[in-house]
């Protein structure tokens, strides 16, 4: 027989392993006769089992020729001699022919496959019957599963080279419960002992996808289970173990080393052996936990819904073929108007046999029956045939097993419509309407109400959210761009209040709310969302916050803190700067203030040309938020520009400038990049404070500078900074900026310097169009300042 693995064979030589005692000391007699009696117990269990298959096959001889015991066992002689066979291997084979099952097509089939090769493989193809014969006979001997598994393991599944078997007991929720092992340790047997519902395992995979699973190596898909600490490379396979259409468990095989695919025959063997544990797996083990059927239908009419009863039908092999409909309740309803006492009674195919449709009513049913794992949705189409014309119902649908029975629950979109009616009547009370915009066609639908609300008739076009600000007032604009941002670009729900003026010319206060629906792969597919008019609720909150003003005297003193903050970083930088142009180099420069007032930071920039004709590049960022920061800033801006006209390079001038932080300041603390372009050279020579590092655009590829050493100013004082150099080329775009730019709070920095380097690849028609598309599509969720300096050597 092909084994997966041919694990070394005891050796049974004179020599020993090395480090035992010899054979001639009293501990070495000791030991060889502790080894022949093991020997012994072996051959004797063998011996036993043989006699288990051969008392079997007299039984069959005896039923079959009417003859006694004496002469059964002469004929299997007879035969086994003919054959050159061993008695044992005869028995095997006239079970095998007498039953017809799973275990006697296997071996016949692996019988058929070995003569087909030029060579029998090493074993015999005879041991398969053998083997299989004798771990059934183990198993139907087992008390429980836990005598399965070891059965199991010992008589069929060591020679295929495995090691440890779990059998799975499936519940009734999709669960799994150990129900026997062998070759796992009993701690790591008793860390298994649950599986819960929605844990992704190899064995809940078989469950799931009633098919045998075959995984190379347990590292290779990352699903843990039992023993996969000791064997992360070894190989898995996991089975359903079914009857009758259930799925009742999964058995579980683990090999040592990687497991390579399996010829049809080793499969055929796995899947026989799991039909035996189906077997023991269906002996009641305790009290049923399932109801009773008379309970079971008691539950179905009282439930406020229509509801069925279907009991599963098996054909003589002990397969599914269909469902019965045992019951209905009072509130069952036919989709095609029929009495409910034409359906009960009848097959759930014969009554619907649309069902039976790829991914239909019936492969749901099925499924449920066969995993226990409940199924519900609030789309299912129900078609019944109304004289041979198909009549479908979109029903709210609920199936779940109990026992052997399954009990289906549905609600007509009939009494669903019922409900949208209450609902379009709380959003008129309400003053809310609601709409979505589809993505992909471009379509808009809006409710009644929210053409109430706009002051427009229900036959005219749709407004579209992007033209949201050509019907608010003009204050208004820069709130709704960034409600816009967020849901189109960002694409996460947002809301924001504005003014919304009507062609009639009443002006009304308006919340919007609306969130994108993106498809399972990211992509947008609709914007839904609703408008609800807050006339009303703004006056009253405008009147309390006027009362909250005169009583918040502290706040408004850190308002005007931060107001001061506000004015004197937009006084030093202003939002946009108009690009400068000198000695064949574009420099643009960009500054985006925190979104909330109240973050006022110490982000700075500079782009000088100085007395030398070099051009002075600066980013810096401040520590903290407020009037320190904005004041630290404009101390550590203002004394860079005069140390530069030193003369001196951008490693010293960081020095001194960490000096300026470290001594003349309040404990200001920064990070900055310094950079002297020479544009006889066309050379950047740049030194790094604990700042991130320039961005090279080149060719239409985008990458970081390399990372050169430098602490943050103002942390140590006489401190030096490492410099770098950068020949720029013609077309070449250096990008300089701050982290408000990138940071977010649910990303690694490193990711979001990624997504950074692929929005700068961007074509653009110019420096500062190439800022301003950085600027719109940036990823950052801090609400914080952003500087950003761009230089382009023509």
């Amino acid at each position: 027989m092909h084994d997966l693995q041919h694990p070394p064979a005891p050796d049974s030589g004179a020599a020993g392993p090395a480090g035992l005692p010899d054979a001639g000391t009293n501990v070495g007699r000791l030991a060889a006769t502790i080894e022949r009696l093991r020997e012994a117990v072996r051959e004797a269990q063998h011996a036993a089992e043989g006699r288990a298959l051969i008392e079997v096959a007299k039984g069959i001889l005896i039923e079959r020729l009417g003859c006694g015991l004496t002469e059964a066992a002469r004929q299997i002689a007879t035969l086994a001699e003919q054959a050159g066979v061993s008695p044992i291997e005869m028995s095997a084979d006239i079970i095998n022919h007498a039953a017809r099952d799973r275990i006697s097509e296997t071996a016949r089939e692996f019988l058929n496959a070995a003569r087909s090769r030029e060579a029998a493989p090493t074993g015999g193809d005879s041991g398969v019957a053998v083997r299989m014969r004798s771990a059934e006979n183990g198993m139907l001997q087992a008390g429980d599963a836990q005598a399965v598994a070891e059965s199991l393991l010992q008589h069929a599944l060591t020679p295929l080279g495995a090691t440890a078997v779990a059998v799975w007991a499936a519940g009734h929720d999709a669960s799994l419960a150990l129900a026997g092992y062998a070759g796992f340790n009993e701690a790591e047997a008793a860390r298994w002992r649950y599986v819960p519902p929605g844990v992704a395992t190899p064995a809940r995979q078989a469950l799931t996808e009633r098919k045998a699973i075959w995984l190379r190596a347990l590292s290779d898909v990352g699903l843990p289970s039992i023993g996969w600490h000791a064997t992360p490379d070894g190989g898995r396979a996991s089975v359903p173990a079914g009857t009758g259409g259930r799925v009742l468990g999964v058995l579980e095989i683990s090999w040592p080393e990687p497991l390579e695919p399996p010829p049809p025959q080793i499969v055929k063997q796995i899947e026989a052996l799991a039909e035996l544990c189906a077997h023991t797996l269906e002996r009641p083990a305790g009290p049923p936990a399932a109801a009773p059927p008379s309970e079971l239908t008691d539950l179905a009419d009282v439930l406020p819904d229509a509801a069925m009863v279907l009991q599963p039908c098996l054909d003589a092999d002990g397969r599914l073929t269909d469902f019965r409909i045992r019951h209905t309740n009072r509130r069952f309803a036919d989709p095609a108007g029929r009495p409910a006492a034409l359906v009960t009674g009848a097959l759930l195919l014969e009554a619907y046999p649309l069902a039976a449709q790829d991914d239909g009513l019936f492969s749901k049913i099925e499924r449920v029956h066969a995993t226990g794992e409940p199924f519900q949705s609030d789309r299912v189409t129900l078609t019944a045939l109304v004289d041979q014309v198909p009549l479908a119902s979109v029903a709210h649908v609920s199936i779940t097993r109990h026992g052997e029975d399954v009990l289906m629950i549905w609600r007509l979109q009939d009494e669903a419509t019922r409900l949208a009616s209450l609902l379009q009547h709380a959003q008129r009370l309400g003053r809310i309407g609601g709409f979505e915009e589809n993505a992909l066609t471009g379509e808009i639908t809006w409710n009644s109400q929210l053409y109430s609300l706009y002051g427009m008739n229900p036959g005219e076009p749709p407004i579209p959210l992007e033209l949201l600000t050509e019907h608010a007032h003009p204050d208004d604009a820069v709130a709704i761009g960034r409600f816009l941002r967020t849901v189109l670009h960002h694409r996460q729900p947002a809301s924001t209040a504005f003014r919304l003026q009507r062609r009639d010319g009443i002006a009304r206060h308006i919340r919007v709310v609306a969130e994108p629906a993106l498809s399972d792969d990211g992509h947008l597919l609709a914007i839904r969302g609703a408008y609800q008019d807050i006339s009303s609720q703004h006056w009253t909150e405008m009147a309390l916050a006027a009362t909250r003003d005169q009583l918040a005297h502290t706040e408004q003193q850190a308002a005007e803190r931060n107001r001061l903050a506000l004015q004197l970083q937009r006084a030093i930088m202003p939002a946009s700067q108009q690009p400068v142009e000198a000695f064949g180099l574009d420099v643009a420069v960009r500054y985006r203030p925190a979104e909330k007032e109240h973050l006022v930071g110490g982000d700075w920039y500079d782009a000088v040309i100085l007395p030398s004709k070099k051009i002075l590049l600066a980013v810096g960022d401040v520590a903290g938020h407020g009037i320190e920061a904005a004041t630290g800033m404009v101390v550590l801006r203002n004394a860079l520009r005069g140390l530069a006209a030193t003369g001196a390079g951008p490693g010293q001038l960081l020095a001194w400038l960490n000096m300026v932080a470290h001594h003349l300041t309040e404990n200001v603390t920064a990070t900055a990049i310094c950079g002297l372009y020479d544009p006889d050279t066309h050379v950047l020579s740049w030194a790094r404070a604990g700042h991130l590092p320039p961005i090279l655009i080149r060719d239409g590829q985008a990458a970081e500078l390399d990372m050169i050493g430098g602490v943050l100013l103002g942390a140590l004082s006489d401190m030096t900074y490492e410099e770098s150099q950068v020949q720029l080329a013609s077309n070449d775009v250096l990008l300089m900026y701050t982290d408000g730019l990138i940071e977010r709070r649910d990303l690694p920095l490193h990711q979001a310097q990624q997504q950074l380097l692929r929005t700068a690849t961007h074509p653009s028609t110019g420096l500062g169009h190439r800022l301003d598309h950085l600027l719109t599509h940036s990823r950052s969720d801090t609400d914080d300042d952003t500087c950003l300096v761009g230089i382009q050597l023509h």
